[in-house]
């Protein structure tokens, strides 16, 4: 694979913030869709926004990149306003939208150099798409390409002009299984050889495999952010222990709990590795079993849908207590 920058380009530690987001505002008709939205992507990132339909999220890609004007809030893209200088950043970003209108009778390598004629030096075609896995589609006409195919293309039109940042919206959306694993892979080579990517979608398993961090975005606001492992409140992100204990003995104090309808006791300990042991040391001096012993913490899935529920602070609830009414289809 080619290499998207010099080795001396690399993200680091010293470098600039590639978005910085404060104090995000933008209302519709009076209607709030983002409501003081604050982010932070770091050079060679890959960043997701994750949240379900109406949550504010397109909203916010669409005024970072320069389509939307804000009411409120600081932003700044690669080191400038989107809103002022938006000229500025139409060289140095990519945007792969959910629908393309690409020409289907062309084919994969005359769709590229037609795009790379827009720019005063980009990428050359066949680097491209080589970069995007498309090699032995070279010649093939796009109408014969699958839906993978097609979004690797999207992604290779987005390339074409060397961006040093890729806006992915919602990059899977009606994919069967196996072409939301080629665009996965192609998103994931992209991360390693160190572009920065903003993603949005509502798909959980996408934000998990491909996001370095995840930003839960509900109702205009920013719920939770972290890593995908340890996303959430340190109450959502808790480990769970279940197991089945022993019809004729008593676990220790603090290490068990009512047992379900299914014979199962769970507990969610403040330190998982100590009751862990405890539990187990105890069943061994006791010579007992703890039939079905899981270790359980909680899928990005569990913590999305706890952030953005209706009893959520993002949810229904929340806006309810807020005095707000939901938003449009942001």
């Amino acid at each position: 694979m080619t290499d998207l920058h010099p080795a001396g380009d690399r993200a680091g530690p010293e470098r600039a913030l590639a978005v910085d987001v404060r104090g995000l505002v933008k209302s519709y008709s009076g209607v709030p869709a983002v409501r003081g939205i604050d982010l932070a992507i770091r050079p060679g990132e890959v960043f997701a926004l994750l949240g379900p339909n109406g949550a504010g999220k397109t909203t916010t890609v669409e005024i970072l990149e320069g389509y939307r004007t804000r009411d409120q809030g600081e932003v700044s893209v690669l080191g400038v306003d989107p809103g002022r200088q938006r000229s500025r950043l139409k060289s140095r970003t990519g945007v792969v939208l959910q629908s393309t209108g690409i020409d289907p009778y062309l084919t994969v390598r005359e769709t590229i150099a037609m795009y790379a004629s827009f720019y005063p030096h980009p990428r050359p075609a066949d680097e491209v798409i080589q970069l995007v896995g498309l090699e032995d589609k070279r010649n093939a006409r796009v109408r014969k390409l699958s839906g993978g195919q097609q979004r690797r293309l999207d992604v290779g039109i987005a390339l074409v002009g060397r961006p040093e940042l890729l806006f992915l919206d919602e990059p899977t959306t009606g994919f069967d299984p196996s072409a939301r694993r080629e665009a996965w892979g192609v998103i994931k080579n992209l991360a390693a050889l160190g572009m920065t990517v903003l993603l949005t979608t509502h798909y959980m398993d996408e934000a998990q495999f491909l996001a370095d961090r995840v930003a839960v975005i509900a109702a205009g606001r920013v719920v939770a952010e972290g890593t995908p492992e340890a996303l959430g409140d340190p109450w959502l992100a808790a480990t769970r222990i279940r197991y089945r204990p022993p019809a004729d003995a008593i676990p220790p104090h603090g290490l068990t709990a009512p047992q379900g309808p299914d014979g199962y006791v769970e507990i969610i300990p403040d330190d998982p590795v100590q009751a862990v042991h405890q539990l187990t040391g105890w069943a061994i001096d006791h010579g007992v079993r703890l039939d079905g012993l899981q270790v359980i913490r909680p899928s990005l899935e569990e913590i999305y849908l706890a952030l953005t529920g209706p009893s959520s602070p993002g949810g229904q609830a929340g806006r309810d207590r807020a005095g707000d009414q939901p938003g449009g289809t942001a």
